[in-house]
């Protein structure tokens, strides 16, 4: 009999898949540290509740045949879910858009294979639309040689997004070079139009320039973002700031900020904001292939993408490994929820 456990049920994301999972009628085991945040949403829920720390995770999931992972950052937390996962035999699925995780749990596919369990990380906004629209140009234009994805309408960070975007600071931005992974001092910037005119893009250190060389082999990617207020500002740091900003001490600052801050985006901004996306891909010799996809709000969207496919998986339609979303489900598997669209160019 399969069991669904969600860890980090109390946290933004996680409540939002909580409720997605109860107007679906869908059970669920909720799990994460404080069992006083767990217990009032398991009664709420009428769901089993398990509080328990990561150090205790293996001997924790008895019964558990699939994990969905929305406890971020997934820096700190998908190493330790994923050695209990392949010690009790239970699928791994979570919503990270951190390139460090994709790269750890991809060279752990063979281990995956070997235990017949499936390894899925990014199951929301972080990857599946941008990994879906990466594969569907790919398809399009099969000897693409480079990709460029262009995301836009991200309104509002949550806290656990939050945290997880401070931790690149300093770092530079990355970017894929004849297929290994290139870190730029200054993020590219351009321009791109999603329906309202130009307005500039700023190059990010993103999920895909894992993901979607994965999905698709294209040896060069870069990930642009719309650029906002926030983004400008964290773009521009000085030098020494951003050295201070990779410090303990200055890690430490801004995850205290960060608590300070609304838990993320209100009902009305999920249901009314919409999630922009566009690819290009191109060849030396000049063939290119555009798409562009429009999407619900993109913490709504995660809630809708990660429940299907922990769902999916959990009923064995994925083979052992470790997959993307568009290598488990195929480049089509964002058109199957509401509220996408998507135009080729």
């Amino acid at each position: 009999m399969s069991a669904l456990l969600l860890y980090g049920a109390y946290g933004y994301t996680g409540r939002l898949i909580v409720e997605r999972a109860a107007a679906r009628s869908v059970p669920l085991i909720l799990a994460g540290r404080d069992e006083n945040k767990l217990r009032p949403l398991g009664e709420r829920h009428g769901c089993e509740v398990r509080a328990f720390g990561l150090s205790a995770a293996t001997e924790s999931l008895g019964g558990v045949t699939t994990v969905l992972n929305a406890a971020g950052p997934f820096s700190k937390t998908a190493a330790p879910m994923v050695d209990a996962c392949l010690a009790a035999g239970a699928n791994y699925v979570d919503i990270t858009g951190e390139i460090d995780v994709f790269t750890a749990l991809h060279a752990r596919g063979n281990e995956a294979l070997a235990k017949g369990i499936v390894l899925l990380p990014g199951a929301g906004f972080d990857v599946v639309p941008s990994d879906c629209l990466a594969a569907h140009v790919h398809r399009r234009l099969p000897d693409a040689e480079w990709l460029s994805l262009v995301i836009g309408g991200l309104e509002e960070l949550s806290r656990g997004t939050a945290k997880t975007a401070v931790e690149s600071i300093g770092k530079g931005t990355v970017v894929r070079r004849g297929g290994e992974f290139v870190t730029l001092d200054k993020p590219p910037r351009g321009t791109v139009d999603l329906g309202n005119g130009l307005t500039p893009t700023i190059g990010m250190s993103w999920g895909d320039v894992a993901t979607a060389y994965y999905s698709t082999g294209i040896p060069d990617i870069d990930v642009f973002f719309e650029a906002s207020e926030q983004l400008e500002r964290a773009t521009g740091l000085s030098a020494p700031t951003r050295w201070f900003m990779g410090t303990a001490l200055g890690q430490w600052l801004a995850q205290k900020a960060i608590d300070r801050m609304p838990p993320g985006p209100d009902e009305t901004t999920r249901e009314t904001a919409r999630g922009k996306l566009l690819a290009d891909a191109g060849t030396s010799g000049g063939k290119s292939a555009s798409a562009q996809l429009e999407t619900p709000e993109g913490y709504k969207l995660t809630a809708m993408t990660a429940l299907e496919i922990a769902l999916r998986i959990d009923r064995g339609e994925v083979a052992p490994g470790y997959h993307t979303p568009s290598s488990a489900f195929g480049p089509d598997f964002i058109m199957g929820f509401p509220g996408v669209s998507r135009r080729d160019l």
